[in-house]
């Protein structure tokens, strides 16, 4: 049944307007906004109304409230724009594997333009990330698995390939945790990472996509294996 359309409501406004303005960059990470009062006069509107969307704001993981301090932005302009990005790209009907098969799409061509255009400091750089997952794997601790990934699409040099990426992991993190919780998978990760870099290195975009698609469908195995199904053929 259709239902009666309900009037938008004063507080959603000013989540746009403030949303807007951290993903344009004229909101920073860091940045204070105006306390209550001001903001309920810029606005035209109740502090009530104003408390609604700084909550909201807040559940976006855009700002922060500090108690005796005021609200401060925590979110940057990638950041901004990935969470309704990924709630876009994910709703509750589709599946992981759904997921999966996008990110095994986009991420080998990703990889390919990331070779095709990589300068010396971005492999420098690559090559801190894996140095970083290495000293972190000797602990026993995770290593930077997404900070390789979200490295490698700014490499790619095109925006709306970076962004989906970083809303794909997003969506995937809790996932990425899991796949790393042992030092085998952890190993395995660092290694496909190592490849990967080696292929971007010389240069072979061709190289390059294949060594990013072994990697990404080693963790699918590992984790549709453990969800007791997987990709057939």
């Amino acid at each position: 049944m259709l239902k009666a359309v309900k009037k938008r409501r004063a507080y959603e406004d000013i989540v746009d307007q403030i949303r807007k303005l951290i993903e344009k960059g004229k909101l920073r990470r860091g940045d204070q906004l105006p306390v209550e009062k001001e903001l309920s006069e810029t606005f035209k509107v109740s502090r009530l109304t104003v408390r609604e969307a700084i909550l909201l704001l807040e559940t976006m993981k855009l700002v922060d409230r500090r108690q005796g301090d005021g609200t401060y932005v925590v979110a940057s302009s990638e950041e901004a724009l990935i969470g309704p990005l990924a709630a876009a790209l994910v709703q509750e009907r589709d599946s992981l594997l759904d997921v999966f098969t996008v990110r095994e799409i986009i991420e080998p061509e990703i990889t390919r333009l990331a070779a095709r255009r990589a300068t010396a400091e971005d492999l420098a750089e690559l090559e801190r990330i894996l140095e970083n997952q290495e000293r972190e794997l000797a602990s026993g601790k995770s290593g930077a698995n997404a900070g390789f990934h979200r490295t490698l699409a700014r490499m790619a040099r095109n925006k709306v390939l970076e962004r989906l990426l970083y809303a794909l992991i997003g969506v995937l993190g809790a996932v990425g945790k899991k796949y790393t919780q042992s030092e085998e998978r952890r190993r395995k990760s660092f290694d496909g990472h190592r490849e990967i870099l080696s292929a971007v290195r010389s240069g072979s975009p061709d190289a390059a996509g294949r060594a990013m698609l072994r990697h990404l469908r080693d963790v699918e195995n590992v984790v549709f294996r453990k969800r007791g199904g997987g990709r057939q053929g």
